[in-house]
This record gives structure tokens, C-alpha cells and sequence, in this order.
């Protein structure tokens, strides 16, 4: 398995000295929790630790809020492991800079990315556009242009939803939904009256629309986009009320062991060579030297919505209350 990676990694020029990435060459152990589905955490860390070979790599891999319910329980005790965070989104990181947990890396390499893809403080970075869209089975249903038209009683029992307890991504995608006039509550409260039942991540989701065991998915895009290309009866539609999406954003931690692995990790992350593995991934990059993978709409033409992170974190724990009210835990 690594085998054939690197001999991919070597075929795509990604296989990159750690001089060309860093001044100094870090070593020593790095502990990363991430979000990342674990063949690509597996993939990311054997791409960084071959561009850093003196760097030991410890990584740790679960859902966003099961990832900070550890790391939070870590940080009461006075020995929180993680170096570096790699998770969905940036509600999480935005919490966790408000309470100072997070370093300013002023340095990091940011001159072909958007400043709206990473913290104006840099205290955390997105490494790439993850889109949540309608998934669907070409096989058993017909593509729907709208999140209101999917909500409807004829998909009863047909719609597999990632939960917001467990995803980060459909945590960004409910805090955006609420404060978009043209879906907001309403939309979620239709989703229980048809007997909807948010469990889990997008995985899961996508095996239950691949499938056939649901009709419809509100999934991440490049998962959808990937099992298409693998063969799967799957496609995607990007709603006209607009999408909301994470960047998966890189963060390091103000109590991190090894600063110069960190700051190292960071770098390979927001490089051209980390942001061509995140191609090879069958992700959307944010350096605007990377084009996008083949099968993804142009950024342009699609209706991106972002919600306004300070309100989300300061109203996150009632949100979620009202989410578990609405659905159950």
C-alpha cells in the first residue's frame, strides 16, 4: 500500500526534499489529531514524513467533536497531546482560538491562497474547498436542484444525513444553513417530519446512497465526485439556495512539544506540493497555482455560503441543543 503511494507520489513530483519546504530540518515526534477518512490521513502523513524524514509522525483519527471532546478532556487534565490539528472545520478552531489554545504562525507560506480561507490572525489555515451537496443514485432517483425539494414526504426514509455531533462538516452546514433566509430551521424541522435521522459522518452516507439503501445524501463533494469516478451509481447537485463549505484547516497548538515539526507540518499543508497531494486526494485545492480535479464544477459557478463564525461560536452549544431536541442525540 505505501509502496504504490510513493511510486504515485514520485510520478506526480511530489516527492520533495524537506529542504525545498523549510529552512531548518525538524525532527523528533510530531502528534497530529485529524478529521481526515484514514486512507487519507495515512496518505498525508507518509507524504509529510517523506518530505521531513526526521520527523516521527503519531497521528490520531476520529470525528471533529469526538476529536475535541478528547482534546478538551486532555486540556482540563494539563497534558494535551497534539502538536498540530488537521480537522473539518473552523468553528472548532475559531473556539479554541478564542479561548488562546492556539499559536499565531505569522510565517506560514500564505502568497497564492485567499485570505478568506484562513484565520486573519493565523492561528489556522484551510488547506482545501469541501463542498456539502445533494448526493443522489442515478440509478433510483432523479438529480433535485434545491435543498427545500429534497425535504419533501416523497423521500420519506430515502435521505442519508451526516450528523452535526459527530461531523464537522455538517456542523459548518447547520450553523450556515440557520442563518441562510432561504433554508434556516425550517429546512432541518422538514428533514425530521419525514423521519430523518442524522448519524455519523459522510462515509456511511455515501455507502447508503451508493448503495441503494437511500435515494438522496447531503454529502461533502469530493466524496461524491471520487465514487463517481470509481464507478459508483453516484452524482452530485450543488442547490441554488448555495452550499456551504469547510476548508479542512491546519492549526497549531500554543502548548505544542515540537514547534519546529509543527510549523514544518503547516508548511507542507499550505505548499504547492501539499496542495498537489490534496489534488491526488480528489479534493479542491485553495493555492491558486493548483487547478481543481477533473469533475468539479469551477468555483465560480457555484454559490458558496459562509456563515459568520464569531456568532457561530458564541452560539454553538444552544444550536446544538436545538439540533438533538429536533432529532435526537
Amino acid at each position: 500500500m505505501r509502496t504504490s503511494f510513493n511510486v504515485l507520489m514520485l510520478a506526480s513530483g511530489l516527492f520533495v526534499s524537506a529542504a525545498s519546504l523549510a529552512d531548518e530540518a525538524p525532527a523528533g515526534k510530531l502528534v497530529v489529531y485529524t478529521s481526515q477518512a484514514p486512507e487519507i490521513a495515512q496518505q498525508t502523513m507518509d507524504a509529510f514524513k517523506a518530505a521531513y524524514p526526521n520527523v516521527q509522525v503519531e497521528w490520531t483519527r476520529n470525528g471533529t467533536t469526538q476529536l475535541m471532546n478528547v482534546l478538551r478532556t486532555e486540556m482540563m487534565s494539563g497534558e494535551a497531546k497534539p502538536d498540530v490539528l488537521l480537522i473539518a472545520d473552523a468553528i472548532n478552531l475559531g473556539a479554541l482560538k478564542n479561548e488562546n489554545h492556539l499559536y499565531s504562525y505569522s510565517d506560514a507560506p500564505l502568497s497564492h491562497i485567499n485570505p478568506s480561507f484562513y484565520d486573519k490572525d493565523k492561528t489556522f489555515f484551510g488547506t482545501k474547498i469541501i463542498a456539502t451537496v445533494i448526493a443522489y443514485n442515478t440509478q433510483h432517483a432523479q438529480p433535485i436542484d434545491s435543498w427545500n425539494a429534497l425535504a419533501v414526504d416523497a423521500n420519506k426514509g430515502q435521505i442519508a444525513v451526516p450528523s452535526p455531533l459527530y461531523s464537522g462538516a455538517a456542523l459548518y452546514k447547520l450553523h450556515t444553513d440557520i442563518n441562510t433566509p432561504s433554508i434556516g430551521w425550517s429546512f432541518y424541522k422538514k428533514l425530521a417530519a419525514i423521519g430523518v435521522a442524522p448519524q455519523g459522518g459522510n462515509g456511511p452516507a455515501l455507502k447508503a446512497v451508493a448503495s441503494g439503501l437511500d435515494k438522496y445524501g447531503i454529502i461533502t463533494d469530493a466524496d461524491v465526485i471520487l465514487a463517481k469516478k470509481k464507478g459508483s451509481p453516484v452524482d452530485l447537485v450543488y442547490p441554488k439556495e448555495g452550499v456551504s463549505y469547510v476548508t479542512e484547516p491546519v492549526a497549531i497548538m500554543k502548548t505544542a512539544h515540537n514547534l519546529p515539526a509543527a510549523k514544518a507540518f503547516v508548511n507542507f499543508m499550505l505548499s504547492e506540493q501539499g496542495q498537489k497531494l490534496v489534488v491526488e486526494q480528489g479534493n479542491r485545492p485553495v493555492d491558486d497555482r493548483v487547478s481543481a480535479p477533473e469533475g468539479f464544477t469551477p468555483i465560480n459557478k457555484i454559490k458558496l455560503l459562509s456563515p459568520d463564525v464569531a456568532k457561530a461560536i458564541k452560539e454553538d452549544a444552544a444550536v446544538r441543543d436545538q439540533f438533538t431536541a429536533l432529532f435526537g442525540g
